[in-house]
């Protein structure tokens, strides 16, 4: 956790979130070098994910692998350097968008793997030339219609349920 609170308040919210390693008090120009030092260390599929909320945050959210601004009043600087905004202060909105990309992959792959099977089918002559009409006008309606079970999706299950792929 790198942060620019006071150490007391800073080893008391890690304490309660059980984060191991934490670095308070620092300017913005100590949590650059910290992240660039990061950033060397890390695994090569690694990512680092940066979570910040001022514009003394905007330089290392820029920086790192995925920037994440929290709270839609944070300053505008965080916001833009940021790949995702959360518009509220709550950490759980990060999972759920997770979950949600993860589902949203998966019914794309689906998509695609159906319109290209029904293309292949079609250009062999093993389906009709209907088969070939279907596949042109009807895959994509049946992609939004598979793409919209994303909408029933249920969130707010927490990150102790989330599946990570390594």
């Amino acid at each position: 956790m790198l942060t620019g609170d006071h150490e007391n308040i800073s080893r008391e919210i890690a304490k309660t979130l059980n984060i191991d390693e934490y670095h308070a008090e620092l300017l913005p120009q100590d949590k650059v070098l910290l992240v660039e030092k990061l950033m060397k260390e890390k695994f090569s599929k690694g990512k680092l994910l940066f979570i910040g909320d001022g514009i003394n945050d905007a330089t290392v959210l820029a920086l790192s692998d995925i920037g994440v601004a929290m709270g839609g009043l944070g300053s505008d600087a965080a916001i833009e350097a940021a790949d995702i905004v959360i518009m509220t202060y709550e950490p759980s909105k990060l999972s759920n968008s997770i979950q949600i990309s993860q589902k949203t992959m998966k019914i794309v792959k689906e998509n695609i793997i159906f319109a290209i099977t029904v293309l292949v089918l079609s250009t062999f002559g093993i389906t009709s030339m209907w088969a070939a009409v279907f596949a042109d006008v009807g895959v994509s309606i049946l992609a939004i219609i598979n793409a919209l079970r994303i909408l029933k999706m249920k969130t707010n299950e927490g990150i102790k349920k989330l599946k990570y792929k390594h």
